[in-house]
């Protein structure tokens, strides 16, 4: 089971599953009760600017994952182990038994106001290169200074994140080479060392939550291992400087057996990066009430 991160929102997530499914309204109800704003109005009216913003849209997606992972439950569908993308381990937390719907939201709320606080102090951006290889892509962010390796998205498509004048020396140096790479629309230098204040900012929340046993296995995409217990609280704060290492989770979950995928989110993101590692593999996406058909005959369940 498979949960994206900050860019799965659009405005109308959400809307037809809230409509279709009573466990999915409730969902949203539940957030709306628990953020103190109503969240579900921005998800399926917007305005857009609003949704985008860090502090709107990390709630967002979670709450939609949620709802889409918990309309698949409904239906009798089970996964045998969770992952997630960056915010979209909160997510995989919350569908492993590990952490609770409630104290999710309040450490995605506390991590979007940790990470808009970096943001405003020391704006960066991030970049996205494509064709090269992950040691090229380490090498030139070493030679241009003050810019990291960010997201290990799939072979040949890897993202750096810095200070400005970091990225853009990456971005030249990657263009003199003939490696094609365009600047993100982002404005924080997400999963670099430009985030420690907003790490150490979640430590102190993290510190007071509650992590239950899971019932599933939960496989960090910080780590690109099998996680649980107190190593979860480190790594999710550790998840804001360090890289997504989503290619390496993804073929140790293919060596693990897993022959089968499943994306809870709005826009199918992750489905594609893993066709990309493993080209053939049954992925398929549940946003929509029109996805479920498919999800239904790749879990092997009635419609009923």
């Amino acid at each position: 089971m498979l949960f994206p991160g900050q860019g799965a929102q659009q405005v109308g997530m959400g809307k037809a599953l809230v409509e279709a499914y009573p466990v999915a309204r409730e969902t949203f109800e539940e957030a709306n009760d628990l953020l103190g704003f109503d969240l579900a109005r921005l998800c399926f009216e917007g305005p857009h600017e609003t949704l985008m913003s860090t502090e709107i849209c990390q709630p967002a997606v979670l709450t939609h994952s949620v709802a889409a992972w918990r309309v698949a439950r409904a239906h009798g569908v089970e996964g045998d182990l969770t992952m997630g993308h960056s915010l979209g381990e909160y997510a995989a937390l919350v569908a492993c038994g590990s952490l609770s719907f409630e104290a999710a939201l309040m450490l995605v709320q506390a991590r979007g106001a940790a990470t808009t606080d970096v943001v405003t102090r020391t704006p960066g951006s991030m970049a996205a290169l494509l064709g090269a290889s992950d040691e090229d892509v380490e090498a030139l962010c070493l030679e241009a200074g003050e810019v990291w390796p960010a997201n290990y998205n799939c072979p040949g498509q890897i993202v750096a994140s810095g200070l400005h004048r970091g990225v853009d020396r990456l971005l030249d140096l990657a263009r003199a080479r003939g490696i094609k790479a365009r600047l993100l629309d982002v404005d924080g230098a997400f999963h670099s060392a430009v985030m420690a204040p907003a790490a150490e900012k979640l430590r102190e929340t993290l510190s007071s939550v509650k992590l239950s046993t899971p019932s599933l296995p939960f496989l960090s995409a910080t780590s690109a291992a099998f996680e649980k217990g107190e190593r979860v609280r480190s790594l999710l704060a550790q998840q804001l400087t360090a890289p997504v290492r989503f290619t390496q989770s993804v073929r140790l979950a293919l060596d693990h057996g897993v022959d089968q995928f499943v994306e809870f989110g709005h826009r199918r993101v992750l489905v594609g990066l893993v066709r990309r590692i493993r080209p053939g593999v049954d992925a398929v996406h549940l946003g929509d009430p029109s996805d479920l058909p498919a999800l239904l005959a790749l879990a092997g369940k009635s419609p009923g």
